[in-house]
């Protein structure tokens, strides 16, 4: 296949897997956050969880929504561009997906509708059963999705038999062993980005002074929860880190910027990565400690890029997506420990404007960490595409670079003209008030009594 072509058809698909991952990377941690606020209003009866509940509801229906479609739109990538993978991969890759439809799909797109309408139409048991199960299946897809990328990554219990692969372990290859690592850790991503983007929001509503108690309760909720998270996704990268350190050597040598094995290899904290010397350009160093964080050992030797002479991944990209990973979940961790410390003595309304400046910034800085680990991820795989067994180059679709380049292009403007709406539509929605009230007006008698949302008369209609 022309170079050209291949980059082009590396780029589309780029491109269709970064905007689709903004949707679930929210709805994952959001469905069950909206869970705990429909347990602490049952078990309350405090009409402010039950408006934090509908608002953010509003939130979530928006986001399933885009990421259901470029969800769908990624799918038919597998057909246009990479008609290889399924062709050599689809015994195993199918079933995954299959699973995932099965299990996950059906059940968030049957439940979500109780979970939106269903207010006045069903018990309060029955309608916190369905957001249980919207947030159940939303962590299932997950679950199966990261299990078949977990094996193009690390692959197991397989065969090879004519070029196609053929399962001898289904259980190897779903547990496969980088998939705890990868599951957890995006997990735990996702609650961060959905913190985020709850305090976030909650923080412009009370610097325009459009807040109310849900504002409060949602705000300390997300806070609170991005503050313990931080510290175990620390850790639960780092084991990520040492998993990956034993199965695929080359993503991070290439993530530390280490270009000849050595013992003792020093930690590039910042640096420019240079192919043609094979070096880093201007970097900062801390000696060791690069042995030390990956062995154990500070004079622990790292094998480097040189071991794997064409088939490690560019060094550049790599390097810098885990830079900047790795950054904004420092800056995160720095803005949640501050912002529960100030909650200490003060409350929401009354923290710092800068604070509350900063947090509304931060509204999707999950987004960045997310993609960027994504990138790492994906990346750092090349010139595989089922990692050391199968080429990128090998599973590609024999297209004009020409016209890989126009759908590219209107895959973008489409991307870009959909980002901007649901940005904007975020936007309005915090402008005017997180008394959120359900998206219809219950026309039936609930079978349990509801407190009714504080101030339901004056915002209806607004959204």
């Amino acid at each position: 296949m022309d170079d050209t072509a291949l980059l082009l058809a590396r780029m589309q698909f780029a491109a269709n897997i970064t905007f689709h991952i903004l949707f679930p990377t929210i709805t994952i941690a959001l469905g069950w956050m909206l869970l705990f606020f429909r347990l602490r209003f049952k078990a309350t009866r405090d009409a402010k969880w039950e408006e934090a509940y509908y608002f953010w509801t509003k939130v979530f229906a928006l986001t399933f929504a885009l990421g259901v479609v470029s969800g769908i739109t990624m799918s038919f990538q597998f057909g246009t561009n990479w008609p290889g993978f399924m062709e050599k991969v689809g015994n195993i890759a199918g079933p995954l997906l299959g699973y995932e439809v099965l299990t996950a799909f059906f059940l968030e797109a049957t439940f979500l509708g109780v979970m939106l309408f269903g207010r006045g139409r069903v018990s309060e048991r029955m309608h916190l059963i369905a957001t249980f199960l919207v947030a159940f299946g939303t962590t299932m897809s997950a679950f199966w999705i990261l299990s078949l990328n977990s094996w193009m990554q690390t692959p197991a219990g397989y065969e090879i038999v004519n070029g196609k692969f053929f399962a001898t372990d289904w259980w190897a290859i779903v547990f496969n062993p980088s998939f705890p690592y990868r599951f957890t850790h995006m997990l735990i991503a996702s609650g961060l980005t959905a913190s985020f983007l709850v305090a976030g929001v909650s923080a412009w509503q009370i610097i325009k002074k459009v807040n109310s108690e849900a504002t409060t309760a949602a705000f300390k909720t997300a806070i609170i929860a991005a503050a313990i998270l931080i510290p175990i996704q620390i850790f639960v990268g780092d084991l990520h880190g040492l998993n990956t350190l034993k199965h695929q050597p080359a993503k991070i040598a290439a993530i530390e910027g280490i270009w000849e094995t050595e013992k003792g290899a020093p930690l590039v904290l910042f640096g420019i990565p240079d192919k043609e010397t094979r070096s880093n350009l201007y970097a900062i160093e801390i000696p060791k400690l690069a042995s030390l964080i990956l062995t154990h050992d500070p004079n622990g030797e790292i094998k480097g890029l040189d071991e794997f002479a064409g088939k490690h991944p560019p060094v550049m990209q790599v390097f810098w997506a885990f830079r900047i990973m790795v950054g904004v979940g420092m800056l995160m961790l720095a803005v949640s420990w501050i912002t529960v410390a100030y909650l200490r003595k003060r409350t929401p309304e009354t923290l710092p404007r800068p604070l509350l400046l900063v947090l509304s910034i931060m509204v999707f800085s999950g987004w960045i960490a997310t993609v960027s680990g994504w990138y790492v991820t994906e990346i750092g795989r090349q010139p595989y595409i089922v990692y050391g067994v199968l080429a990128v180059a090998e599973t590609a679709a024999k297209h004009a670079p020409a016209m890989i380049g126009i759908t590219f292009a209107a895959y973008l403007l489409l991307y870009i003209g959909l980002l901007v709406a649901y940005v904007t539509v975020v936007k309005r929605l915090s402008q005017k008030t997180s008394r959120g009230q359900p998206l219809e007006l219950p026309v039936n008698k609930p079978a349990t009594p509801v407190v009714p949302s504080a101030g339901a008369a004056n915002s209806a209609g607004a959204d």
